[in-house]
């Protein structure tokens, strides 16, 4: 694989790509993506961490390099390749530089890279014919008292408060703007945003949330009292959160990075400042993809 520092082609797509490591079944399906970017001439730019992946299948594609926290707002879009973990990731490599994330699913279940394998060539083309929307979704950021995260303390889909190390149940104290919501004994809980919905919250018993609407969920997770639901407050709210248990270690998390706390922590949670803000071809919408992933009015008997 050749990879140069930059580009001297004008007036092209500068297009960023994004993965994780992945196995021989999957080797044609992003040899298409490749072939097809290329076809087009676009500059393309591939995540370091990814490079190293698609090395191993002998990719001869003249592309550049970038790492996560490098300034990337010179792309026009940042491709993913895998699942709903890899779009994700790739938000902590966006931040808040306002770059579209275009998601490719080559996996399996997929609510945020809906773009299927049979759909590649079709989706790509209606990228470089400019026939999209561009899908602006809210975040959440978690601020402490201590220093969780460091730049990354976003998160598109969810935070999580969970136990650790122990299987007895914790509390957690919950607050709205500083009046008390609940003392819930449980396993945790989580504050889900309305992308994250579909998410580990729905696992969890919440409610699906239509993109565009400016909520939080706050569900539990396992809870002790059958009387402990899902709530949905504004997203103008800030949620702040104490625990206590047997244990004094507990993991919190941003969408899937974890760090561990203790009962010292002190735990705020409120909208981002900033949107990400998600490519989306013709043909795909939330509405369908719901409809679709759920197998909503499909029956099994016919």
């Amino acid at each position: 694989m050749t990879c140069f520092s930059g580009s001297s082609i004008f007036n092209m797509m500068n297009i960023g790509i994004h993965g994780k490591k992945f196995d021989k079944e999957q080797e044609g399906l992003i040899r298409e993506v490749f072939e097809t970017l290329e076809s087009a001439r676009a500059n393309l730019f591939v995540s370091k961490s990814y490079k190293k992946h698609i090395e191993k299948y002998n990719f001869q594609y003249e592309c550049a390099t970038y790492c996560k926290g490098d300034d990337i707002s010179h792309l026009d879009v940042l491709i993913t390749l895998g699942g709903d973990g890899t779009l994700l990731d790739a938000v902590t490599h966006v931040g808040n530089q306002g770059v579209p994330i275009f998601g490719i699913n080559t996996g399996r279940l997929g609510f945020l890279a809906t773009t299927t394998k049979d759909d590649i060539k079709g989706s790509l083309k209606n990228l470089f014919e400019k026939k999209y929307t561009i899908d602006e979704r809210a975040l959440l950021t978690l601020n402490s008292n201590q220093n969780l995260f460091e730049d990354n303390n976003f998160a598109l889909n969810d935070f999580t408060i969970l136990k650790k190390d122990s299987s007895s149940m914790i509390i957690v104290h919950a607050y709205v703007n500083g009046e008390l919501l609940n003392d819930y004994w449980a396993d945790g809980i989580l504050v889900s945003t309305p992308t994250g919905s579909t998410g580990y919250s729905l696992s969890c018993g919440g409610p699906l949330i239509h993109p565009r609407s400016h909520n939080f969920v706050i569900t539990p997770v396992s809870p002790h009292s059958l009387t402990a639901r899902p709530v949905v407050v504004p997203d103008e709210s800030v949620l702040s959160f104490k625990i206590e248990g047997r244990s004094h270690a507990f993991l919190v998390s941003l969408d899937s990075r974890f760090e561990t706390v203790d009962d010292t922590i002190e735990l705020e949670v409120r909208k981002a400042d900033f949107k990400v803000k998600l490519l989306v071809t013709e043909g795909n919408s939330f509405i369908s993809t719901i409809r679709q992933k759920l197998n909503w009015g499909l029956d099994a008997r016919n």
